[in-house]
């Protein structure tokens, strides 16, 4: 091996052992698994809503039991008020839609048998945004589906996240 290609070998160590450490002193961790404060959960929700079972199939791929009714679960989790909205963010001279603004939202609380608060209610709203043509209909449509789609999944991740934080109350 070349004196050169030593240089460039410790150089990259330098600069790799450079980026380990900066990542690890900014608090940067893999997510790893999701743990809860409680092993089994019942979904409540009006109707089978894509969301609720989104929450369902991610927690069960967290290790907790998803039970068929509330009395055999150690928590409820109530999943109320999922709605979408879709509303015009601007539009051109002509009075013609340039941009369209999504919205969705789902209020989340989490209680045991017994009624009491684990989690308190919360609701939690992603927004998105995109551009409109009148010749691209389709495309947009189609942009719109995915889009929504998109913010469900944001949306079950937050709620995940702050099931993570529930506690049993003392």
């Amino acid at each position: 091996m070349s004196s050169s290609e030593r240089g460039c070998s410790a150089a990259c160590a330098v600069a790799g052992l450079a980026l380990v450490l900066a990542t690890a002193g900014c608090g940067f961790h893999l997510r790893g698994d999701v743990k809860f404060a409680f092993s089994s959960a019942y979904v409540n929700s009006s109707g089978a809503s894509p969301m609720a079972t989104e929450l369902k199939r991610t927690l069960e791929g967290g290790g907790t039991t998803i039970t068929e009714n509330a009395k055999d679960a150690q928590v409820t989790i109530d999943l109320t008020n999922v709605a979408d909205s879709k509303d015009v963010l601007s539009l051109s001279g002509g009075g013609r839609v340039r941009e369209y603004a999504l919205a969705k939202r789902a209020t989340v609380a989490v209680h045991d048998g017994e009624g009491r608060d684990w989690m308190p209610a919360a609701e939690i709203v992603v927004r998105r945004t995109y551009s409109y043509n009148e010749s691209e209909v389709l495309a947009r449509e189609a942009q719109e589906v995915k889009l929504y789609r998109e913010m469900q999944t944001d949306v079950v991740q937050q709620i995940v996240r702050r099931l993570q934080q529930a506690r049993k109350p003392e």
